[in-house]
């Protein structure tokens, strides 16, 4: 369902005021061939968006795939631009698929997140969507099971609707000042959604994702979110309500497993066995975390809405576990997510067991029964008593393969 003129102005007015502003800002392209390109005659497309991609220069069959969606009166190449993503797709060899909103469909171009038409499976905006993923894979060889999704604000929203909705699509999904899937229905309660924000119960939010898909009983997909605490224009309790529903529907406690201290002043909670995460970054606006520089960890370009904090791609790629095959800042220590408060540095915690045990343990995580190292995403081999691993523990809910 396409807005109305009427609502279309309320969007513009009173929906999302403080991005009016936001320019569209791009960095400056690396000396390579690979460009962020528009695709054509991906589908349907009932939700009449447009669909950008980049591949990277030899780009291997079998590739991972990243979806991207931009903020309200953002595009795609201003997001693919700032966001700090290219720098890791280049790095670690993955596709990046980078949805654009059209104006005809909302006039300040925020994904329609508050349409039950366009969020819903198999309809509008959440299935154009996934044609872009299925196009990328039958066309570009992208992987089918290696798929991930992230957002910022209404594009935050979004990937919580594609999260909720096609559950069997995306492996694991990235929140950004985003809020809890089907909080709203229409314009009016948009509103509300945004700002103080609305409180249910656990089960309540997980039910609303439940019955996106009803009786699936598939895996689900590992989901972080990230909040300013400083963020006056999607309220923070937004934040607690998404970890709300998505540990609920992972089945896990809302309290967290782990806490850790980051850079930028974040703080990071873990929760079960690191299948939701919650970053909160003090006094932070409403923005995607980004920090500047050459450094490992460091990505993306400040500018309005894109705030130098964390580098949250960084985060968020080895979260997927798209870092495979080493951090490129520390070639000592493959996966190893830097030198933060409580590293365990010189003396890291070496632990060998079942991989079954350390599922339990919370230091692996298991997914279409297999093992997976917690933070780095590591592939350990089959979920069960049989097998074992040596994990080592690099930081704090960061483990990687041998001692």
């Amino acid at each position: 369902m396409r807005p109305r003129p009427v609502l279309a102005r309320l969007v513009r007015a009173a929906l999302v005021p403080v991005l009016a502003t936001v320019a569209v800002l791009a960095v400056a392209a690396p000396a390579q061939a690979a460009t962020l390109t528009q695709v054509t005659g991906f589908g349907s497309n009932p939700g009449n968006l447009t669909m950008y991609a980049y591949r990277p220069d030899n780009l291997p069959s079998g590739a991972p795939a990243v979806v991207l969606l931009h903020g309200c009166a953002q595009n795609a190449n201003g997001y693919f631009g700032n966001s700090g993503w290219r720098k890791y797709a280049d790095q670690w060899g993955f596709a990046l698929i980078v949805p654009e909103q059209k104006s005809a469909n909302n006039s300040t171009s925020c994904f329609n997140w508050f349409e039950p038409g366009d969020t819903a499976r198999g309809q509008g905006e959440a299935l154009s969507i996934r044609q872009m993923v299925d196009h990328a894979r039958t066309t570009f060889g992208t992987a089918a099971n290696r798929v991930y999704v992230s957002g910022l604000s209404a594009g935050g929203a979004m990937a919580s609707a594609m999260l909720a909705s096609y559950p069997d699509t995306f492996a694991a999904g990235s929140i950004v000042a985003g809020i809890p899937y089907r909080c709203a229905t229409s314009m009016v309660n948009a509103f509300s959604c945004m700002n103080p924000g609305v409180d249910r119960s656990p089960a309540q939010w997980g039910d609303l994702v439940r019955n996106a898909y009803p009786g699936y009983t598939g895996q689900r997909p590992r989901v972080a979110i990230w909040h300013g605490t400083g963020d006056y224009t999607v309220g923070v309790t937004n934040a607690t309500e998404s970890r709300d529903q998505w540990t609920n529907v992972l089945g896990v406690s809302q309290t967290p497993s782990g806490t850790s201290t980051l850079p930028g002043g974040t703080t990071l909670e873990t929760y079960g066995a690191d299948q939701v995460r919650l970053y909160r970054v003090a006094g932070m606006g409403h923005g995607t975390p980004v920090d500047p520089g050459s450094g490992a960890e460091q990505c993306g370009t400040a500018a309005a809405y894109f705030l130098d904090t964390i580098c949250s791609a960084y985060r968020d790629a080895v979260y997927f576990g798209l870092g495979t095959g080493g951090d490129p800042g520390n070639p000592g220590d493959p996966g190893d997510p830097g030198e933060e408060p409580g590293d365990p540095g010189e003396d890291p915690v070496c632990v060998t067991a079942n991989n079954y045990a350390h599922v339990q343990a919370g230091r692996a995580y298991q997914s279409g029964g297999y093992a997976y190292a917690v933070g780095s995403g590591a592939r350990m081999g089959l979920y069960n008593v049989f097998a074992s691993t040596s994990l080592r523990q690099t930081g704090p809910g960061h483990w990687v393969i041998g001692c």
